[in-house]
This record gives structure tokens, sequence and C-alpha cells, in this order.
């Protein structure tokens, strides 16, 4: 999430430039801190993680998922609780305490200022965790177990499938209801 290192933005630049500028400690402090969020926000997604996120987020998209719930999606399948470890760096770096991670993830925005979390993009995500299988360590004791690795290969791929489908339907029955 932090390799390669990116530049910062122009508009980080232009918002720390004009930060210099004024003469006011507290407007100072207030642009430089938009600065230091923009600067967070491309890093992120100038990362490796974000960069695979942003390719396969196209594959994602019809569950409601942008690049950021897709990265949270790609780790997780080493171990569902790791999502909320790649939300919260993802999106609530520099929180201090836990209501302040809740807060940023509640109100963490996409690249066009939506919500990452509406009604419907969390009912697909719940869909999609409560049926993919999510959990590497059982592939591996599927494939010692069964002494291949089609078994294991077969269950992470009719799993992954049945999740796909049920969080699609669920995401896209939403919207067609209204919910957003």
């Amino acid at each position: 999430n932090t390799f390669p290192r990116t530049d910062p933005p122009a508009e980080a630049v232009a918002l720390i430039t004009q930060a210099a500028a004024t003469a006011d400690p507290a407007v100072s402090a207030a642009l430089e801190e938009q600065a230091a969020a923009l600067t967070e926000r491309a890093g992120q997604a100038g990362s490796y993680a974000g960069m695979l996120g942003r390719t396969l987020q196209p594959v994602f998209a019809p569950l409601g998922y942008d690049w950021q719930l897709t990265v949270g999606v790609l780790t997780s399948f080493l171990a569902r609780e790791v999502f909320v470890s790649t939300m919260s760096v993802l999106v609530a770096d520099g929180a201090e305490d836990d209501a302040g991670i809740i807060d940023r993830i509640r109100t963490a925005t996409r690249d066009d200022g939506g919500l990452v979390f509406t009604t419907a993009s969390a009912t697909s995500l719940l869909v999609f965790f409560v049926l993919a299988m999510q959990c590497l360590p059982t592939l591996a004791v599927t494939r010692r177990e069964t002494g291949h690795i089609k078994w294991a290969l077969l269950q992470l791929g009719y799993m992954s499938t049945v999740a796909y489908i049920a969080a699609l339907v669920a995401y896209q029955g939403l919207r067609l209801a209204g919910v957003e």
C-alpha cells in the first residue's frame, strides 16, 4: 500500500504553496492538512495494491465496488479479517482511535466523490463474504487432505462464483428497488 512512492499531486502542491503564503496559522494548518490528505490518497492509489485494485476494479464494479473495496476483497482471500485492516489502511490512515477509524471508513469516498459504503454496496459485500471461499489456509488443508490441488481450486472457483452471482443479484436488486 505504500510502494512505489509517488509524487504529491499538483493540487496538493498548490495547497502547500497557498499555505506557505497564508499569514493566518489556522488557515495554513488546514490547507496543509488538506494537502497531506490528497497526497496520502494519491499515494494509496498509485501503490502496487492501488494499481492492482484499479486494474481489477472493472470485474467488481457490477457489485458496486470501487478500487478500494476491490483491494480489500483481494487481500481478504488470505483471511476474511484482513479486509478490516486493509480498509483502515486505505481510508482511515492517520486516525488515532477506534471511533476516528470507524468514522473515516463510514465517510470514505470514491474517486468520484460518492460514498464507498452505501447500503447497496455494503449489502453486496456482506453477501459476497458470507459465500466466498476466502481463507487460504482452508484451501491449503483441502489440497493436503485430498492430495490434489484440483479440489482446492474447484472449491475456490465454485464458492467465488456463487458469491459473485449472489452479491451481483443483491447489489443490482437493491439498485433497481431504488436503494443506493
